[in-house]
């Protein structure tokens, strides 16, 4: 085989080489914190002053008074750009409060959340339990990793999986 034909088979043999390999995707730098989410119903909201919440997994139970924060909707909303090219946006509250609490880990076995707390004038507010099981997903793809969500929310009714 002279040089022209071994250049060609080199060239067809580059050629089919991306075929045989998956493509790369990046995946996002984002980092992700094992816990659970508590969202507060905005028709609840003005009920409550203060909550605990006590999440139990696997044998281990972490358990803290939760700092809430006012919810917003999920989509921001646009408040224009600059004539320099700075843009700005922001979230829209929706009369819910969110807190979190943070877990050593999580895994999608049963998870038992039980919430307690006191009203705004300081009177206890009924204790909620819920057993529910997290959630898994491969947001960003199977290649990112899996990610596990555990989320919760009360309203009068109680307790439920968010």
């Amino acid at each position: 085989m002279g040089k022209i034909g071994v250049a060609l088979t080199l060239a067809g043999t580059a050629a089919l080489l991306p075929g045989c390999y998956p493509e790369a995707v990046a995946c996002p730098a984002i980092g992700h914190i094992a816990g659970v989410s508590l969202s507060v119903a905005a028709s609840y909201a003005d009920q409550v002053g203060t909550l605990r919440l006590k999440a139990c997994q696997d044998g281990t139970c972490t358990e803290k008074d939760l700092d809430l924060h006012p919810g917003a909707v999920a989509v921001a909303v646009d408040q224009g750009c600059t004539p320099d090219g700075v843009c700005s946006a922001t979230s829209s509250p929706d009369g819910t409060f969110v807190g979190f609490l943070e877990l050593p880990a999580l895994s999608e076995s049963p998870l038992e959340a039980t919430v307690s707390g006191t009203s705004p004038s300081g009177t206890a507010l009924p204790s909620r339990m819920l057993t529910f099981t997290p959630k898994g997903d491969y947001p960003y793809g199977e290649q990112c990793g899996r990610v596990i969500t555990a989320a919760v929310i009360l309203d009068a009714d109680g307790l439920k999986q968010g």
